[in-house]
This record gives C-alpha cells, sequence and structure tokens, in this order.
C-alpha cells in the first residue's frame, strides 16, 4: 500500500483483498455455457472452493447471467448474434437461446446463490452495461472485483475492460475462468495482462489472501 494526496493506493493482491475492498463477481455460470467448456465441471468445482473461502470471510458475492429477450423484442444486435452463434442465415430459424425461465439460463446448482448474494441478469457481455453492478458496487465502496466464470474470451474480457473504464481494479482468477479452448484462454490472458493494470492470479494465490481476512 502506498499513500498519495490523501489516497490510499493498493499494489499488491494483499492490499486489496479485503471485504470492505473487493467483491467477488461469477460470470456467466450457467447450466447451459457451463457443458459449453470442456474443462466445465473443473471450472464449477474452482468456484465453489472460492466462494466457500469467500462466503466464510463476508465478501460481498455477484453473479451474472446472460439471459435473451424473446425474438419479437430482441432487437438487430440480437438476432444478428443468434444467427452467428446458432450458424444460420435466417433469424427465423433462430431460437432464443436463454430465456430467463429456461432451466440451461440458471445458475449451475453448485454454485447456487445465497439469498443474501446478488444475481444480476444482463443481455450483453460486459457485466457492467445496462445492469446496476456499478451503483451497487460503489454504493459499497467497492475498489476491486475478482472474477471467475466462463467464458474469457467471449464476455470475461469485455467486463475486465468495461471495469477498468470504470476505474475498479480488476482480478482476473485464471485457472477458474473458461474458455473455448486453450489458445483463446492464453491470447485473453496475455492480453489482459499487457498493460499490467489488471492483476491475474490463481485461485491458490487467492484463496489463501481471502482466508486470511478471517
Amino acid at each position: 500500500m502506498t499513500t498519495a494526496y490523501r489516497l490510499d493506493i493498493p499494489t499488491s493482491l494483499p492490499d486489496i483483498c479485503r471485504p470492505g475492498r473487493m467483491a467477488i463477481l461469477i460470470y456467466d455460470m450457467q447450466v447451459g455455457i457451463v457443458s459449453q467448456v470442456g474443462n466445465g465441471d473443473q471450472i464449477v468445482k474452482g468456484c465453489q472452493t472460492l466462494l466457500a473461502a469467500a462466503r466464510a470471510v463476508g465478501y460481498r458475492i455477484f453473479y451474472t447471467r446472460h439471459v435473451s429477450l424473446s425474438h419479437q423484442s430482441a432487437g438487430v444486435g440480437q438476432l444478428r448474434r443468434a444467427m452467428i452463434w446458432q450458424r444460420q442465415e435466417d433469424p427465423l430459424k433462430t431460437k432464443p437461446a436463454f430465456l430467463p425461465s429456461s432451466e440451461i439460463t440458471q445458475i449451475a446448482p453448485p454454485l447456487r446463490p445465497l439469498e443474501t448474494e446478488v444475481v444480476i441478469d444482463k443481455i450483453t457481455m460486459s457485466a457492467f452495461e445496462g445492469t446496476y453492478l456499478n451503483i451497487a458496487l460503489r454504493d459499497l465502496g467497492m475498489q476491486a472485483i475478482a472474477i471467475a466464470g466462463i467464458a474469457l474470451e467471449v464476455g470475461i474480457e469485455p467486463s475486465v475492460r468495461h471495469a477498468l473504464d470504470l476505474n475498479y481494479i480488476p482480478v482476473v482468477v485464471a485457472d477458474l475462468c473458461g474458455s473455448r479452448t486453450e489458445e483463446l484462454h492464453r491470447r485473453s490472458i496475455d492480453a489482459l495482462q499487457s498493460t499490467g493494470e489488471v492483476l491475474v492470479v490463481s485461485s491458490h494465490d487467492l484463496i489463501p489472501q481471502l482466508k486470511a481476512q478471517q
């Protein structure tokens, strides 16, 4: 920790990992998304361990869910995305992938949120765009977020970059971020580390820091 202009500026992981300063964000760990990643079950187990450590200390925990609007209410961007993801040239041949009430849209059962935890629905890749996440974190006085979930190259990376623009300190738990391929995972991690502003850590680094706050 260093101090300037009456501000405490965290410079290390221990500085950041305080329950009053950092929240935990579990990104899109939904039934229908976990199943699309080869090591999805491994990511679920790792997130279980992360959550247990965070809950024991009293960290604020947020989840995101990616949801789809009905096609009658969806716009050009969402219909185009459906065509690309479902490999259809005709939007009328696509279906909304993650309707809010669908079973595949729900958080994977081993990671079921507690009543005291927050689940935020979104229709974008960034966890911040069009959601109340930023307002909630600001109101709590949070300066940092530790992020785990799926998928790193699709939604976590945009969320991390958005967090930087909002002047949060993002902590990416690399081994608890699933990707479609190892190459995509490596590229995203390399890109996020390139400026030095994003802390990329392993769960083996982070969880002891959480437990140390007890």
